[in-house]
């Protein structure tokens, strides 16, 4: 097999876990947004879990950013919350 044909490994596998975590959300300015992406994340996360949050709006007023800092235990917990987020409606784009 050559290199172009092995298969790529996740860039979430090259994280050190435990380890904080900032993970950027956008979104449609909505009321509820922030709270709906925070109960999403927080769902994945140890109950006693602080997740710091700052939010953005975007120049145009068209997007809402949030940061989210958190600690992420495994890789998989990390899949997990960017599969919620992908499945979410309100989310735009998550990194």
């Amino acid at each position: 097999m050559t290199d172009d044909q092995r298969p790529t490994e996740s860039a979430l596998a090259l994280l050190d876990y435990p380890n904080r975590y900032p993970l950027k959300v956008f979104g449609k300015p909505r009321d509820d947004f922030e709270s709906i992406v925070l109960s999403l994340v927080r769902a994945r996360c140890p109950e006693a879990e602080h997740i710091e949050v700052r939010k953005r709006n975007s120049r145009s007023g068209k997007y809402l950013a949030l940061t989210l800092t958190f600690t992420v235990y495994t890789q998989q917990q990390l899949e997990d919350i960017y599969r919620d987020l992908y499945d979410c409606d309100q989310v735009v784009m998550s990194l």
